[in-house]
């Protein structure tokens, strides 16, 4: 995928549900999954939100943002955070 931003998330119990609350956040993106087992990457072309609002619905419980950080092996993109909110985007810079 050219441009791919999103995060390289650990295998756990929840990695459906976040890939899911990603797609809901991202309705107008195409959304790649590659499962590489122990790992999976989540991308989309140039830019991609998750909130803590759909990431609570799809776990099925209240879920703080930095609760994601531990399932977090890496990222593709420029990140930032707030309580409510991740969002990655591709960085570009004009010289």
């Amino acid at each position: 995928m050219k441009d791919a931003v999103g995060p390289v998330l650990r295998m756990s119990s929840e990695v459906d549900a976040i890939v899911a609350a990603i797609r809901e956040d991202n309705p107008d993106q195409e959304v790649e999954v590659v499962d590489r087992g122990a790992y999976v990457r989540v991308q989309t072309p140039g830019f991609m939100r998750l909130t803590r609002k759909t990431l609570a619905e799809q776990v099925g419980r209240d879920y703080e943002l930095r609760e994601l950080e531990a399932l977090l092996a890496s990222f593709a993109g420029r990140i930032k955070t707030s309580s409510d909110e991740i969002v990655w985007a591709l960085e570009t810079r004009t010289a």
